[in-house]
């Protein structure tokens, strides 16, 4: 592709997560702890997704997403749901902490509190697809009631390949004896997300966004200090990073009218707390040029993404969504300085392609940094102030892009 496509993605964009309702957190936990039955969940979650699509639409937002609503946390429950992966429900002491990377800035952080991360899923069996997605009721029920027209603008947002990989130490990722090396777990589980990716497409889904902190973590200076200092590592984070990114590849093998993008960020936990730092310097140049995306959602709401110069190894064929205005928080930025910031980044487009601001800008949209909410509680601001955030999104796409979805 010569060019980089567009619509979707839009020029005024949003993550994925929307803030919940309390009803609907409410009744969710209280299936979870079986004090309301699975049937009452339903009707309380479908008229809320209508009313949060009602919601992006009156705000001017054109890229659609159910908001998440019928998820506990961001990532779904694609690897829950795969041949062979186990979700291990564990208790504070009850298992070998050594799995884990300790120096992992979301594993970090969840041992401030507790000796153990959140959901643990790992392969005690050889993975493949089942032929069922889990992600497809989410499609389905948005065709039910989004105009047909509309469903080109329909997005999902999709587990991060790595999601229960880096997170565990070397060859930590698969009980002893299923797996020999990362090379045969990658293999069965790109095969498994080719065929999620298949029946979304089958589904009519054209749209969809990889939520993945993992890669942004190669970011952190804290996170690299601790791998080189891992005498269990077997290569080096470099190395390990273009292993990701040739397993996300055949990941995402895909027909060519499916635009898949990926949001990279540094962590979105409950409370609108962050788990790691570092500009996207150390890895622009193989992310933008090695990955098989068409979209990459960057945060850039504040200085612990470091600058845009990085932006200059964009290619002509991919865009760059850029999340300058905060999700964490209630405070509103100023909607002239967020298109000062737009048109800055597109100046360093523009010299890496050696265009002018005005092509540049033609591969860059905007967006919040994060989702508003990434598990079910949501970041530390309101319903209403969550509304006045994506106004402001269409406020500066309008300003810069006048006239354009």
């Amino acid at each position: 592709m010569s060019t980089a496509p567009r619509s979707p993605p839009f020029r005024a964009e949003h993550i994925g997560s929307l803030l919940r309702p309390d009803e609907l957190v409410k009744k969710r936990y209280a299936v979870a702890d079986g004090s309301a039955k699975p049937d009452e969940l339903v009707p309380i979650q479908e008229k809320a997704i209508r009313d949060i699509v009602a919601l992006q639409q009156d705000c001017g937002i054109h890229s659609l997403t159910n908001g998440e609503y019928s998820r506990h946390q961001f990532w779904g429950t694609f690897f829950e749901t795969l041949n062979g992966m186990e979700e291990i429900n564990m208790r504070e002491g009850g298992y070998d902490q050594s799995i884990f990377r300790q120096y992992a800035p979301d594993v970090k952080s969840f041992m401030h509190a507790k000796t153990i991360p959140n959901q643990v899923t790992m392969a005690a069996g050889k993975i493949s697809h089942t032929g069922k997605s889990s992600f497809l009721p989410e499609l389905e029920f948005m065709k039910s009631f989004v105009p047909k027209e509309q469903w080109k603008n329909i997005k999902l947002t999709l587990t991060s390949p790595s999601w229960y990989h880096f997170r565990y130490g070397p060859k930590k990722a698969y009980v002893k004896g299923v797996y020999d090396n990362d090379d045969e777990y990658f293999a069965d589980l790109a095969k498994a997300y080719q065929t999620e990716l298949r029946i979304l497409y089958d589904a009519g889904l054209r749209n969809a966004q990889v939520d993945d902190p993992n890669l942004a973590y190669f970011c952190s200076d804290a996170m690299l200090d601790g791998w080189k200092n891992d005498p269990e590592n077997f290569q080096t984070a470099d190395e390990q990073f273009d292993a990701y990114l040739k397993f996300y590849n055949e990941c995402f093998k895909r027909p060519d009218d499916f635009h898949l993008g990926i949001h990279l960020c540094r962590g979105n936990y409950v409370g609108s707390k962050h788990f790691s730092e570092g500009a996207y310097d150390n890895i622009a140049t193989k992310l933008f040029n090695n990955l098989n995306v068409s979209t990459y959602y960057l945060e850039y709401d504040t200085p612990r993404a470091g600058g845009f110069e990085p932006l200059k190894h964009l290619p002509l064929n991919k865009n760059v969504v850029l999340g300058v205005v905060t999700s964490k928080f209630a405070d509103l930025e100023s909607k002239n300085d967020m298109v000062e910031r737009v048109h800055k980044a597109a100046d360093y487009v523009a010299e890496g392609s050696k265009q002018s601001r005005e092509e540049a800008l033609q591969r860059l949209s905007v967006s919040p940094q994060c989702g508003f909410a990434s598990h079910a509680e949501g970041n530390a601001l309101g319903y209403e102030d969550m509304r006045k955030k994506l106004q402001l999104v269409r406020s500066i796409a309008d300003e810069v892009w006048a006239g354009q979805p």
